[in-house]
Parts: C-alpha cells; structure tokens; sequence
C-alpha cells in the first residue's frame, strides 16, 4: 500500500509517501510545502492545495493519512492551522483518496509503542523503521512519515479482525 502522510500547517505542510508491503517499510518521497508569510492567507491555502494535488498525481498514493488538530493555548494558531489541514484534505479528496486521520497521541502510540513519546523519540523511530540515514527535517516532514507509518499500522491491525 502506498501511504501519504500529511503533518498539515499553513507555513509549512510536511508531507511523507511511503510504500508498506508486508512488514516492510519503504521510502518513495518526502518534503514540504512552505508558503511565504508575505502572501495572503487564501494565497497560502491555495498554493497548499496546488502542491499537495500535484504531488498527489505524480506519485500515486492510494490513501492519505492526516494528523488531527492538537489545541493546546493559542486559538488562532489553531484556526490557522486548521484552514491548512481542511486544505490539505480537500487535496487528497479532490484526488479521489480515501483520507484518514489520526490524533496526535496515536501516532504517538503506533511509531513508539507509548503514546506519550517525546517528539525526539518518535523522530528516531521513523528513521529506524524507514532505514535513513539522518531524521528528516523540518520536523513536520519526520511527523508526515510518522503519520503514514500509524496508517499502516492501523490498517494491518483492522484488517487481522476482518
């Protein structure tokens, strides 16, 4: 199966497509989608939808896999955020991909084993699993890969109750 995990934003939109296949991981592409704070913020959304919708056609994913929003103090940042994500969303449905979403504390759960992880332990899961050579940065990408890693988990899990 062949996963895009999406770590959304507005500044930056971490994105990771892997390939699962058994028990094992592979590594197809990773990055992100940066917009300019010079740009307004229907520009920014825009530009989000336009690249997570190419790289969607170039690469092929058969599902995407999103992180829900964390809210932890500052609502604005999170409304801000939120645009992001529904933009990223719409992307992988415009597309026709099924999109999936995982809280933080899952993906958590699913790349460590402890769903309290600290973000440092989950960054070096993800290169372990994926076999890289360094942990991928900025950390939205290390937690895009993450969140396609809990997809694949997820679906190995639903389908051993099918």
């Amino acid at each position: 199966m062949i996963i895009l995990g999406i770590d959304p934003g507005v500044a930056i939109t971490g994105y990771g497509i892997i390939c699962h296949e058994g028990n094992r991981f592979r590594v197809i592409e990773y990055g992100a989608v940066l917009t300019s704070p010079e740009l307004s913020l229907s520009q920014r959304l825009c530009k989000i939808n336009n690249d997570i919708g190419e790289i969607i056609k170039r690469l092929k994913p058969e599902v995407m896999a999103i992180e829900e929003l964390f809210f932890n103090k500052n609502i604005k940042t999170a409304l801000t955020v939120g645009h992001g994500r529904g933009v990223a969303m719409l992307a992988g449905a415009t597309e026709g991909l099924q999109v999936y979403e995982y809280t933080p504390l899952q993906v958590k759960q699913a790349v460590v084993g402890y769903g309290r992880a600290e973000k440092s332990q989950v960054q070096q899961m993800v290169k372990t699993l994926l076999a890289l050579s360094q942990i991928p940065k900025p950390d939205d990408v290390a937690d895009s890969l993450a969140v396609a890693i809990c997809h694949a988990h997820s679906v190995t899990l639903l389908d051993k109750f099918k």
